[in-house]
């Protein structure tokens, strides 16, 4: 939450937005792993460890915990409490590094095409994943959008295309129709379906969070540049609608998760879900918000950088917890072609002269 009497300026949102995005993704990267990191299992892994409540990043793994059956990621040793040292590489910063290299190459005129170009250019093959790889390869092959997003790939409405929404967001304050649409000329590069609603829904979350007087206003506004009667749309309104019966946070993501069964943990809908869930439970407070939505389980990495950017504009950079904030010692890694070691607050100041040349 703001400090009592202060109200964040965009400077403070959009970087409150890089701090929150990298820290919920470092929160959520040594259980990301939704088939085996469940909620349950997670849940367990924070009582064996004395973490619950969750308000601080991942404690290490316990002496024993090979009898206990908790194997984290093998990145957990650059993101558990304690040692790190900066944010570790990860797709989920990646993608925001890229599209605000795009925005300043192409300006927000870029075509679709000219995203495929970058990523060409730009990132390596191996750093892509799922839908990603499948785009990277078909543009390699020569292949155009749309038929880059649809020749043989079966991840076409998976979360892909959400992750790499945030720029949009950020560089779009309190115009969300705009970010969708851009979010959207993005997203068609690989995704389809849900797939593209998922990165219009984000994009316009997190450029409605920089003036909406809560949450659940964010929510209301994003929902409107989605179809309603898209699956994604329907499973936003139902968490809504749970949450506003004053069901348990458990109890609205088991409802959830039984009704989205089948999807698969990285598909954009029940992940989408879980986010919401986090949001809304969270209630405007970062540590809360995050905390809540890696423990949703699913992509995690990716549902805590999606919740904490939002989080981080609704409340500013400065009235996010140090504890958060300290460990990633301002500097990201990066697998982006000369971004690896850029100071975080170097992507926020020109996240904002893109948005704002005149500040």
């Amino acid at each position: 939450m703001t400090h009592a009497g202060t109200e964040p300026d965009l400077t403070d949102r959009v970087l409150g937005g890089w701090l929150g995005r990298i820290a919920g993704n470092m929160l959520g990267k040594p259980v990301e792993r939704g088939d085996y990191w469940t909620r349950d299992r997670i849940d367990r892994y924070l009582r064996r460890t004395d973490a619950l409540p969750l308000t601080d990043y991942l404690p290490e793994p316990p002496p024993d915990s090979e009898d206990e059956d908790f194997v984290l990621r093998p990145e957990w040793r650059e993101c558990v409490r304690g040692r790190i040292h900066g944010s570790c590489r990860d797709d989920d910063v990646d993608y925001a590094i890229l599209g605000l290299d795009l925005l300043e190459t192409h300006g927000f005129d870029f075509s679709t095409e000219q995203v495929g170009e970058l990523w060409l250019l730009r990132l390596p093959f191996l750093q892509t994943f799922t839908a990603e790889r499948a785009a990277y390869r078909n543009l390699a092959a020569g292949l155009k959008p749309p038929l880059t997003a649809t020749h043989d790939n079966p991840y076409q409405e998976w979360i892909g295309a959400l992750i790499r929404a945030d720029i949009y967001g950020w560089t779009c304050p309190d115009a969300p129709q705009r970010a969708a649409y851009l979010a959207r000329r993005d997203a068609v590069l690989s995704h389809t379906g849900n797939g593209v609603y998922g990165a219009m829904f984000a994009a316009a979350l997190i450029s409605a969070a920089f003036t909406a007087p809560d949450v659940r206003h964010a929510l209301d506004t994003a929902l409107t540049v989605i179809p309603a009667s898209s699956r994604l749309a329907r499973t936003v309104r139902r968490v809504m609608a749970l949450h506003e019966t004053r069901l348990t946070w458990e109890d609205t993501l088991a409802t959830a998760s039984a009704e989205t069964a089948g999807l698969g943990w990285i598909h954009t809908v029940p992940n989408v879900a879980v986010l919401t869930a986090g949001l809304l439970y969270g209630d405007g407070d970062f540590t809360s918000t995050i905390a809540l939505t890696v423990r949703g389980g699913l992509d995690t990495d990716s549902n805590g950088a999606t919740a904490g950017s939002v989080a981080g504009v609704l409340c500013g950079a400065e009235a996010i917890p140090s504890r958060w904030k300290d460990p990633l010692e301002d500097t990201v890694r990066s697998a982006v072609f000369g971004f690896d070691g850029v100071r975080i607050s170097a992507l926020a100041a020109r996240t904002v002269r893109l948005g704002h040349p005149q500040v």
